[in-house]
């Protein structure tokens, strides 16, 4: 049981096994000898090696936000790997066996699936806790196990890490046991910090105007996420660019008005800016005042309908992203009259404008669509987790929730 456990628990050995079962199977399926295989066999066998071997490194660092189930983004961080393998393919012009990587991927994909199956147990996050604080807000996540250390302090028993709330005031022993932790190489967790990463949110309640600047983001990627979501924006304009015509074109043939709905939105630092959108919904009247999106269902066209449930109402966003007034990724933008009201009656509102809001969200993709007050205090707290963890492996975690999203609708209003 302990060589099983020692298998299943290393990342090393299991993706070794994943490597050594791919080639071997893509030799028999080849039909020969590595040796004697052309060039062509070869480089297609490495070249699935690489894909699977960067999904495996990936896959970890998306998967680690929320304690997610690794199983649901193996097939999207797969299938990014081995698009992004055809695209160097295409580029390079290098000659390539099809059915190779077509098998490729299907052994990859099997592999990484029923590895992830088999490791689930082993791979649960086990941790001791000082019974300082509720560890009943624990309870209900399958993916961590949160345990009390009982009046024995003992530092072998620890396994994940300990636990412990570390703004309340410890015992002169207890303070001993938490820095003897340190000292021995074992993690120590703030409750509050165990807590965020299960929720995907800020707690906000705990927030101080002195927490604040733990808020802020990574200078050097914030820098960085525009120059790669612009690439990524004119990379997709020849797929992108028809739909949007067709788009407006479908618009104007239903409903009198014009195809594009552009309105003041607040941006970075308080800033306003002018959002495009898709009209969706008929012309709104003149003097009308701001209601959320969940007041003007009636409004709502027909062409509205279906291109705000797969979101391409928000393409000509696309353009906001290259001016510089928005990111693909960050909290949604909000009218000027809302923010107005939510300021007053929610603390800290102001601070989701420390970054540039996006098209798509973390609040969006966890939480949904917020219509009042309370439910946007929530989308707070999600989009102030969003900027205190800002990185690239965060924002690829909402790439692939969007997708979801798109396909299922959830959160459309």
């Amino acid at each position: 049981m302990t060589v099983k456990k020692h298998i299943l628990s290393n990342s090393v050995i299991i993706h070794g096994l994943g490597i050594a079962l791919i080639f071997c199977y893509l030799l028999i399926v080849s039909g020969g000898e590595l040796s004697t295989l052309p060039d062509t066999i070869k480089y297609s066998v490495f070249s699935v090696l690489i894909a699977y071997t960067a999904a495996a490194s990936t896959l970890p660092q998306i998967s680690k936000y929320l304690l997610v189930e690794r199983k649901y983004y193996i097939l999207p961080v797969l299938l990014t790997m081995f698009a992004i393998l055809s695209g160097i393919i295409a580029l390079t012009r290098l000659e390539y066996s099809r059915s190779i990587l077509i098998h490729g991927f299907g052994i990859s994909f099997a592999w990484l699936y029923i590895s992830s199956l088999m490791r689930k147990n082993y791979k649960k996050l086990k941790l001791s806790a000082l019974e300082n604080f509720d560890l009943s807000i624990f309870e209900s996540h399958q993916n961590i196990d949160v345990s009390p250390l009982g009046p024995k302090r003992d530092i072998a028993s620890i396994q994940s890490g300990l636990v412990v709330d570390l703004h309340k005031e410890l015992s002169p022993e207890d303070s001993k046991f938490v820095a003897d932790c340190s000292i021995n190489n074992i993690s120590v967790f703030h409750s509050e910090s165990i807590r965020e990463m299960i929720e995907g949110k800020v707690q906000t309640s705990h927030l101080s105007e002195n927490g604040i600047g733990t808020l802020s983001p990574n200078p050097i990627y914030f820098n960085l996420k525009r120059v790669w979501e612009s690439v990524l924006i004119v990379t997709t304009f020849p797929i992108t660019l028809p739909i949007m015509a067709i788009t407006a074109l479908l618009i104007k043939i239903e409903n009198p008005g014009p195809a594009m709905f552009i309105q003041e939105r607040v941006g970075q630092s308080g800033k306003t800016f002018r959002i495009f959108k898709f009209r969706s919904m008929t012309v709104k009247k003149v003097g009308d005042k701001d209601k959320f999106a969940t007041e003007e269902q009636a409004r709502i066209t027909k062409v509205g309908k279906i291109i705000r449930k797969v979101r391409i109402d928000e393409l000509p966003q696309f353009f906001n992203v290259l001016k510089g007034e928005m990111s693909l990724i960050g909290p949604r933008p909000e009218q000027e009259s809302f923010v107005k009201q939510f300021e007053t009656e929610i603390p800290f509102y102001g601070y989701r404008h420390m970054v540039k809001p996006g098209i798509t969200g973390w609040a969006q993709t966890v939480q949904g669509y917020a219509d009042d007050t309370d439910s946007t205090r929530e989308k707070l707290a999600h989009d102030l987790y969003y900027i205190k963890h800002l990185s690239f492996w965060l924002d690829m975690n909402i790439v692939l929730k969007t997708i979801r999203t798109m396909l299922t609708g959830f959160g459309a209003k």
